[in-house]
């Protein structure tokens, strides 16, 4: 997991199931670790979501408050819609 995901130039990946449910995410400590654990026992269950709904200028003065790069989107059912950059939001914003 970790060659893949540093071959696509991420340095976190998200785990969802067959359903694309949100299950967990791998942080940079877990990617770049020389332990042999499983994707299940690496990853930090339960991450912090947003949902598709919340304005670009809550989800950017949340992850300023909260010194995040990245806010990930999920609908009310834990499904993956996306990851918002913060710059990106900022760039749409007029402010990058």
């Amino acid at each position: 997991m970790r060659d893949r995901v540093s071959a696509a130039g991420w340095d976190t990946c998200i785990v969802v199931n067959d359903a694309r449910i949100v299950l967990g995410r791998l942080g940079r400590s877990a990617l770049t670790g020389g332990s042999d654990a499983t994707v299940e026992q690496a990853m930090s269950e339960g991450p912090s979501t947003i949902r598709p709904d919340t304005t670009l200028e809550a989800i950017t003065q949340r992850l300023r408050e909260q010194k995040l790069t990245t806010a990930l989107v999920t609908t009310l059912e834990g499904t993956l819609v996306g990851l918002l950059r913060l710059d990106d939001a900022e760039r749409a914003l007029g402010r990058g």
